[in-house]
């Protein structure tokens, strides 16, 4: 069942050439509502001048070597292994959500435009599939047991509002495309109809809504990973003072507030606000 092709399958439906204009449709929304969304938010601005200001607090010039090794502890840390999530629950939901997403993205191009027959060899389909499960693991994980306002603020997880639309249009498509796969290989008509529908719905909501969700901010993340590890490399800390060693009698007689309340020797401040979860609602 997971290994037939499912665009195969839908192509006795829908036309061919309308699946695939479909999905370049869908490539030039995702492309537009994430220009769109640098114009009304003024993203690149924001970065270009914010980068700018930096250069007059700089302590060191960084080298292009230093830099390409930044952007590769980017890529590595940041974007390959989600390394700013401290809680591991938080990080183990996104890592599957994300490359459930890269992986079901990627072979539904390669079903729709290198194998839209069932000569498509099985393994495309079963990481089709396998991306789909990913996908709504990671997904119903973070929806049902890891939103902050649901854990930490007591907040109905059925509730919804606009922050919401990339996580509920991402798990609608894969969900419903995962059902409409099974059912249509089972036979079930009137049932895979419906959710044949709900996939295409889900789908166009997914990559048309751009704009108004939170797709574009998988595009800056990484920009903003990569500025923050600069700044801390050159010094420039974003025109922020180094806290420094609060022991050190120099940085004392700087900020006489420190021994004033917290001693000569201030204390390890401990884990502060992570010391226990945040169920206090």
């Amino acid at each position: 069942m997971f290994a037939s092709n499912p665009i195969a399958d839908l192509a006795t439906i829908i036309p061919l050439d309308v699946i695939q204009g479909y999905v370049i449709l869908m490539f030039i929304l995702v492309v537009g509502g994430t220009i769109l969304d640098m114009i009304h938010k003024s993203n690149a601005k924001f970065f270009f001048a914010k980068a700018k200001a930096a250069e007059a607090s700089r302590t060191r010039e960084l080298g292009a070597g230093e830099k390409i090794g930044i952007a590769v502890s980017t890529g590595v840390v940041d974007m390959a292994t989600s390394g700013e999530f401290c809680n591991p629950r938080r990080r183990i939901s996104h890592l599957f959500t994300m490359y459930g997403f890269v992986l079901f993205l990627t072979t539904t191009v390669a079903l729709v435009f290198a194998y839209p027959t069932h000569a498509a060899p099985a393994i495309v389909s079963q990481l089709w599939h396998l991306g789909a499960a990913m996908v709504m693991f990671g997904g119903y994980w973070f929806w049902f047991c890891i939103r902050v306002d649901v854990t930490a603020e007591g907040v109905p997880w059925n509730r919804i509002v606009k922050a919401d639309l990339f996580i509920l249009s991402l798990l609608g498509t894969t969900t419903f495309g995962l059902v409409w796969s099974i059912l249509y290989s089972k036979g079930v008509a009137p049932w895979s109809t419906v959710s044949l529908a709900l996939f295409i719905i889900s789908a166009t909501v997914l990559f048309g809504g751009v704009y108004w969700s939170k797709f574009a901010h998988m595009f800056f993340k990484p920009a903003a990973a990569f500025n923050k590890r600069i700044i801390k490399a050159d010094g420039s800390r974003e025109n922020l003072p180094e806290i420094g060693d609060l022991t050190d009698p120099e940085l004392q007689k700087r900020f006489p507030d420190i021994p004033e309340y917290m001693g000569s020797t201030p204390p390890n401040m401990g884990p502060g606000i992570k010391r226990e979860a945040p169920r206090h609602y």
